[in-house]
């Protein structure tokens, strides 16, 4: 009987086997310590090489491929590559463990190098390509070739300041080891030391020539050669000071990414989730959230409050986008580049998680973004849903009274970037808490992208939208999403819709906005992603801060602390969206016993707010007895808000009781409790807070 023909796919899962083989024979080799670390280096890297190799073969691979049907075969492609993606992330977590930062040669023999330099002088085309144990120990020695496609040039000198990190001088030579996807390289120098370094600083290729011992026989020609280089070092220098302000930059906005020990932090989290994975209790796709990464990391970087503050010109003498019309006293308009306003409607065929664990919040961060950076501020809206719909998502539902800040999917953005490739991420997440352990955390369960310009680069029309939602991070590309399971491929344009019909999608409505609308909108900072909500709210607070910035003060240069608790305490709610709603409730109300002569009164509106502010939200602020915010804590969640709305009940009484609203003597109340005077709750200090 003649051999069962085997098809590609089995191929491959026999491939995959064999890999795993000599990686659980590779780390039992590692942890026992038998043999040299360099040769297990080197097997790492040989597995490495495999292993991305069956993963292109793979993802290559369709089901008009096998000689014979293959049930489940989608299912079995997938579960293929989940096995793949383990093993390379195993790994890479075992490549930065043999190849620590630091010397890669402090223990080689002297005598052995020269020994191995003098017999792989005629091989150095087949070492770079075959044996990398060897070419390690020459580089160690000699400068690499120039003609290799991972040779880099340092545009500018770079001195580490975090462990990992490799300190290189301009227009030294580097051999990169590995590229990653923040940006921070694993290079290696002539001397062997091996470190990070931030891609913006490299250049590809060798830009200058560099000084081989070996070569003493042309020191004449060699001599000509650096002085023709030299020359268009110089030159190359001339045109790159003006990039070296931006790179500058771009180091200080990375510089919290710099270090070892957060790729090893970055390889344990996603190690964490494929132990939750293999548990059952994370779909395919999901890792750790990017975006709430940032919002924990930065400090305030990424904040709202922190975009609503004033922002400086290059000159540090006056303001970029605060500017008053000296006819009318308002805040003059400011037209950006990018101003859209959209809805969140829903989200369709998300993955739940499994047992054991608890989601204690579903949502949605989303921000600025052209494809590499963020850059507005990054904003949180709190997703519903029915248990007995679980997988779908809905925002802005209908409901009595005021939708809370937290659930409101009506939002706007305000941008002032000029990328061609500007849009909003949409990153869907959940804040778990595990049965067992009690551990919190946050997953992204997918991201989408909505480009804000078509091809030719005009807006987008007003219209409804449906969002792909894909896997991963917004760094990766081709990371499916858990798929419902289907018998065979689909044959038929209704199962073809069926199929359709089950991929995670986010589906979102850009709209047009109002003349008053579109008026509040443009006295906003040129950067700034909120509600739409709690605009008007955000335009007297940019009207209070033009008025003490550009008015108030004695000279345009004076820095002095200034008595204004409203500025020193309102972005502060932006963080904090259940005393905004307080403070929006409280005003609506106000504004309901105002004539339509005082509502068109911008002095009148800026003293109530001011009234209606020190009377509610600024007593709030300082209560002894309101909890501090926590993320998705339910008890924390539901103590603020019985605090928050009994407080305002209690002020409103007494206000009525002493006949003037915003009466300062609430503060003097001994039946109100507040806790003790700081003077930072009455200063604003510019230079601290100015972006």
């Amino acid at each position: 009987m003649p051999p069962k023909r085997k098809g590609p796919l089995q191929l491959v899962q026999r491939e995959t086997d064999d890999i795993k083989r000599q990686v659980d024979s590779l780390v039992q080799d590692v942890q026992s310590r038998c043999g040299a670390t360099e040769e297990a280096f080197h097997r790492c890297q040989e597995l490495q090489t495999s292993a991305q190799k069956t993963m292109g073969t793979l993802r290559k691979l369709t089901k008009a491929d096998e000689p014979a049907p293959v049930g489940n075969y989608d299912q079995r492609k997938q579960e293929e590559e989940r096995r793949l993606q383990g093993l390379m992330e195993r790994l890479n977590s075992l490549s930065l463990e043999l190849s620590p930062p630091g010397p890669s040669a402090a223990a080689r023999d002297t005598s052995k190098e020269d020994s191995e330099e003098d017999d792989d002088d005629d091989d150095d085309s087949d070492d770079v390509d075959d044996d990398g144990n060897d070419e390690d120990e020459k580089r160690a020695v000699k400068p690499p070739s120039q003609s290799d496609p991972r040779i880099y040039t340092a545009l500018s000198g770079f001195r580490g300041e975090q462990e990992g990190d490799l300190s290189v001088q301009r227009g030294e030579v580097l051999r990169i080891i590995r590229k990653t996807a923040d940006g921070w390289w694993l290079a290696q120098d002539t001397k062997g030391n091996r470190g990070v370094v931030p891609k913006t600083y490299l250049k590809s290729g060798s830009g200058v020539d560099d000084d081989d011992d070996d070569d003493d026989d042309d020191d004449d020609k060699d001599d000509n050669d650096d002085d023709n280089e030299e020359e268009e070092s110089e030159e190359d220098e001339e045109e790159q000071d003006g990039e070296e302000l931006t790179e500058d930059q771009d180091k200080r906005s990375t510089a919290s990414h710099s270090n070892w020990s957060t790729v090893r932090k970055a390889l344990t989290e996603i190690d964490a989730t494929d132990v939750l994975s293999a548990m059952g209790a994370i779909p395919s796709g999901f890792r750790p959230s990017t975006l709430n990464k940032l919002l924990v990391e930065e400090g305030l970087t990424y904040r709202g409050s922190h975009y609503l503050q004033p922002e400086l010109s290059q000159s540090q003498l006056s303001f970029r986008d605060l500017f008053l019309d000296p006819d009318t006293g308002r805040v003059r308009s400011r037209q950006v580049r990018t101003s859209v306003c959209f809805t969140l409607w829903s989200c369709r065929m998300i993955p739940t998680p499994g047992v054991g664990v608890q989601v204690l919040s579903r949502h949605i961060r989303l921000c600025a973004f052209d494809g590499t950076q963020v850059l507005s501020n990054i904003h949180t809206v709190r997703a519903t849903f029915s248990s007995k719909s679980p997988k779908t998502w809905s925002f802005s539902p209908r409901m009595t009274g005021i939708l809370p800040t937290l659930l409101d999917g009506d939002c706007f953005l305000r941008c002032s970037s000029n990328s061609p490739d500007l849009g909003i991420l949409f990153e869907l997440g959940v804040t778990f808490i595990r049965n067992s352990t009690g551990e919190r955390g946050d997953l992204s369960c997918g991201w989408a992208f909505l480009k804000l310009t078509d091809d030719t680069g005009n807006p987008l029309p007003a219209r409804t939208y449906e969002l792909p939602v894909n896997g991963g991070t917004p760094y990766e590309k081709d990371v499916a999403m858990e798929a419902s399971v289907t018998r065979g491929a689909p044959a038929g344009v209704f199962q073809q819709m069926l199929l359709a019909r089950r991929q995670p999608k986010l589906i979102i409505k850009l709209k047009s906005a109002n003349s008053r609308t579109r008026t509040q909108l443009s006295v906003l900072p040129d950067s700034l992603l909120h509600c739409l909500s709690c605009v008007h709210l955000l335009a007297l607070h940019r009207q209070l801060l033009a008025d003490t910035l550009l008015m108030d003060r004695p000279t345009m240069q004076n820095a002095d602390l200034m008595c204004s608790p409203v500025l020193s305490t309102f972005p502060v709610l932006l963080d904090q969206p259940d005393l905004l709603d307080a403070l929006r409730s409280a005003w609506l109300e106000a504004e309901s016993n105002m004539s339509r002569a005082q509502k068109r009164d911008l002095p009148h509106l800026k003293q109530e707010f001011v009234k209606i502010y020190m009377s509610s939200v600024y007593f709030l602020l300082h209560c002894p007895s309101l909890p501090c915010q926590r993320w998705a804590d339910p008890t924390s969640e539901e103590q603020r808000a019985r605090v928050i709305y009994d407080t305002l009940d209690a002020l409103k009484h007494a206000q009525h009781a002493a006949g003037q609203s915003g009466s300062p003597q609430v503060f003097l109340d001994p039946t109100h409790q507040h806790l003790a005077f700081d003077v930072t709750e009455l200063t604003f200090d510019l230079l601290s807070v100015a972006r």
